[in-house]
């Protein structure tokens, strides 16, 4: 999903100005870091209410087995998020940064509701491990692109042919299940996402030199950059899980 809305300008080269000691481009950053952590504590929240709350629990998930899955309307809800995106990117001609800020916050608690799966699914000591390393990698990789002066726009276009390989893969072993399959698909997960934390992340640093001070632009740019940001993590993390989540 998060390939969608990386059409910032690259006007400026990633190796022109010294954007480690810019004020304006710290306190954009930390803005959207800011939005981030939020956007993920909400999601956090949202998630063992759904899988921890009975009634809600029963309308968005079906536990058959051991076998964890959605409800017509968990699907409703677990689909709503790439719906919206496409929307706003091809339908929506100008985007506010009251529609901006919408949109990041409904895609967050639709993505945070649907992940009542992998608290279902996965033991709670190993969703937190997981979480914490994902965050931790997150931190490090973002740390990457931010500071490093090579242009990363052939990389990140690299990735993201990969990402559209990676979602026919995906649902291919939908109706053609493999063990060996499923295992490259999550590997090449965990490449991709940390890839693209990096490449996002020297995104936003473009962004914020082309829109200037247009404050309006640069609140749409927030949203949107902590949206793709946010995405990157959700993404790492349930890949990761596939590697590292003990299941119940």
């Amino acid at each position: 999903m998060n390939d969608l809305n990386r059409d910032y300008a690259r006007s400026i080269p990633a190796d022109r100005a010294d954007m480690s000691v810019d004020a304006g481009l710290r306190s954009f950053m930390l803005g959207v870091y800011n939005k981030v952590a939020l956007g993920l504590l909400l999601s956090a929240g949202l998630a063992w209410l759904t899988s921890s709350f009975p009634p809600v629990r029963d309308m968005l998930f079906t536990v058959v087995n051991g076998r964890v899955g959605y409800s017509v309307l968990g699907m409703v809800i677990a689909f709503a998020p790439l719906g919206i995106l496409l929307f706003s990117s091809f339908v929506m001609k100008s985007i506010t940064p009251r529609t901006a800020g919408i949109i990041y916050w409904t895609i967050v608690s639709l993505i945070g509701a649907s992940l009542g799966t992998v608290v279902l699914l996965y033991t709670g000591a190993s969703v937190f491990t997981t979480f914490m390393i994902t965050a931790t990698a997150f931190g490090a990789l973002s740390l990457v692109g931010y500071t490093t002066k090579k242009d990363l726009t052939g990389f990140g276009s690299f990735l993201i042919v990969g990402l559209v390989g990676l979602i026919l893969a995906s649902l291919v072993a939908v109706f053609f299940p493999s063990p060996i399959l499923v295992f490259a698909i999550n590997a090449i997960g965990v490449l991709i996402f940390a890839g693209l934390i990096a490449y996002d992340t020297q995104n936003l640093k473009m962004t914020y030199y082309e829109v200037g001070g247009d404050a309006a632009a640069s609140a749409v740019a927030t949203n949107y950059g902590a949206l793709n940001l946010y995405l990157d993590f959700i993404n790492l993390f349930r890949f990761l899980l596939f590697f590292l989540g003990d299941r119940r």
